[in-house]
């Protein structure tokens, strides 16, 4: 049935929407989901899909809504799921609480779903109105949507540079390009991933913590993968030191020391080995497939330009997140992104603006792929 689109049907998706988006980089490999409840024109129940995926956002908004549910209008942002899993399915909560009508905004592709629910409360009486705000939806899960229909999570790859696009000085220098709202922001996009991705050269040069730092969302600090062929990772850097706190996958080539490995394991380090690509370094396709059999739907790329690079030119970031700093470096700088080896500027990579934001001195632009 098509979407009665009206203005309240929208504005209570938007706020489901909302809601969602609390649970990016904490629900995976669940979607994250929002619903509100509305009877004679007030919200009597909301909820969002709850850190580890359980309870689901219709169990939560159902629990709070009570009695007050029968007769009422539930606005969710995913088709309500249909089968019986850690708990009973959404579709049939729904209808055990008597509710009239059921807005969806995005169908869910997974196979265990895929129709199920909404077919459920049809055949329950219940009408069903879908696609407000399908493309909003759309983008809050897009991660979610590409595990299930391409077995690879969403990318996301962020580029802190100076103005003319370069990471760091001719000798290295690179603290800090951007000031500290930007930094900020920053670890705002790790909280909302489930895992972030760096070269074993950042993790060299940098030897970054890569969590997220910020005060009260320590807990939101996401998977901290590396590329690392040769197993160059220093057994006493940041990431080896606190694996056992908060968990690191390192994927290098078969031709991987196996005492280093060893080592690395022994430190609390994942090692998994993989196939390489000609630069000798673990495969994108290879790693996101990986990623995704482990139930990871959002992960963002932090750095180098040799791993940017590699997922560029295989066609595999989603979203650019660039923090602009307000100074120039020149040409003898190093850039953000390595060679492609592109002749033709219809072989590059093509993304649309979907964002612009001042934070201090330094502006984020924010691009999707275009397609």
């Amino acid at each position: 049935m098509a979407a009665a689109k009206t203005t309240d049907d929208i504005r209570h998706m938007r706020h489901a929407l909302a809601l969602a988006r609390r649970g990016l980089g904490r629900v995976s490999p669940n979607p994250a989901v929002g619903c509100v409840i509305v009877r004679d024109g007030t919200v009597i129940g909301r909820g969002w899909t709850q850190p580890g995926g359980r309870p689901h956002a219709e169990t939560v908004a159902l629990a709070q809504a009570g009695a007050a549910a029968l007769g009422a209008t539930a606005h969710v942002t995913l088709e309500p799921c249909s089968h019986h899993g850690v708990t009973p399915p959404c579709a049939e909560a729904l209808v055990a609480a008597g509710v009239a009508r059921v807005v969806v905004a995005l169908g869910d592709p997974d196979e265990r779903v895929s129709g199920r629910g909404l077919s459920m409360l049809r055949d329950a009486g219940i009408n069903v109105d879908e696609g407000v705000c399908h493309e909003e939806a759309r983008a809050l899960n897009q991660g979610f949507l590409l595990n299930r229909i391409e077995g690879r999570p969403m990318v996301t790859l962020k580029l802190a540079t100076s103005l003319d696009g370069r990471i760091a000085t001719r000798s290295g220098h690179s603290q800090w390009i951007t000031g500290p709202s930007a930094r900020r922001f920053g670890h705002m996009l790790r909280a909302t991933h489930d895992t972030i991705l760096v070269g074993s050269g950042t993790a060299q040069a940098d030897d970054p913590e890569l969590t997220c730092r910020i005060e009260g969302l320590e807990d939101r600090s996401p998977l901290r993968v590396v590329l690392d062929s040769r197993l160059s990772l220093s057994l006493t850097g940041t990431l080896v030191r606190t694996a056992r706190e908060t968990p690191v996958t390192l994927f290098c080539g078969d031709g991987a020391d196996p005492a280093r490995m060893a080592a690395l394991a022994e430190a609390g380090v994942t090692v998994l080995q993989t196939e390489t690509d000609e630069a000798g370094q673990p495969g994108p396709d290879t790693v996101l497939k990986a990623l995704a059999e482990a139930g990871v739907t959002r992960l963002l790329i932090e750095g180098g330009a040799r791993v940017a690079a590699s997922f560029l030119r295989a066609g595999l970031v989603d979203e650019v997140a660039m923090f602009r700093g307000p100074q120039a470096i020149g040409g003898d700088g190093l850039a953000s992104i390595a060679g492609f080896g592109l002749d033709q500027l219809d072989d590059a990579p093509a993304f649309r603006l979907t964002g612009m934001r001042r934070l201090g001195d330094d502006v984020l632009e924010t691009y999707r792929r275009a397609i």
